[in-house]
């Protein structure tokens, strides 16, 4: 590869962004071309700069980090995508591996391991942190749609059939149908079970 790699930085903090970019522009073969603060501003930019590597955040406002790679790998095959994470986070850290992203570095890590990460990315290698290793083992967690993670949430509050019927508007009939198929998707036997899967997995933004 010739000239400089050029970065599209994407993360809802300015401070985070000011330090990554003052880190990386420092370096010779390395350029910030673009930054965003959400996903969805994120897929826009790469279209119009074509970055080399998007170093993205995982948890953000508008459009996470693990579905804006599903969107910008899906135009953008070629797009090297490394997450930045912190602990705690490891359904969404699986699910954008799953999507496609690279590599995956802890944001309070070494910053070598980051300038490190990138130079990998782009040779065509994967650049995933020691320590988030264990996280990616993990199979992705299924994906709910609104409404099942809403009612799943009423689950794990404790909520009884007929109260999430009531809370919902449903009759017990269909609250019942719902919840059987959200098991299901869990793999859960019983309610206990889907709550519990729901707090390891972190399924539920609190």
């Amino acid at each position: 590869m010739s000239g400089k790699i050029t970065i599209l930085l994407v993360d809802d903090h300015s401070i985070v962004r000011i330090g990554l970019k003052a880190l990386i522009n420092y370096q010779k073969d390395m350029s910030i071309v673009g930054e965003a603060k959400n996903g969805e501003e994120a897929i826009r930019l790469v279209r119009e700069l074509h970055p080399d590597v998007v170093i993205m955040d995982l948890l953000m406002p508008k459009l996470n980090g693990a579905d804006a790679t599903r969107q910008i790998l899906s135009e953008f095959p070629n797009a090297k995508i490394i997450i930045l994470t912190s602990y705690g986070t490891s359904a969404d850290l699986a699910r954008a591996v799953a999507n496609g992203a690279v590599g995956a570095q802890i944001k309070d890590a070494l910053p070598e391991n980051l300038l490190a990460a990138i130079r990998s990315v782009v040779l065509g290698k994967t650049a995933y942190a020691t320590e988030l290793k264990p996280l990616l083992m993990e199979p992705p967690p299924p994906e709910l749609t609104e409404l099942q993670l809403k009612m799943l949430g009423s689950v794990v509050r404790g909520l009884s059939n007929t109260e999430i019927a009531i809370e919902f508007g449903l009759s017990l009939i269909s609250t019942k149908r719902k919840l059987s198929a959200i098991f299901l998707a869990l793999g859960a036997a019983n309610r206990a079970e889907a709550a519990g899967i729901a707090l390891q997995k972190q399924l539920l933004k609190f």
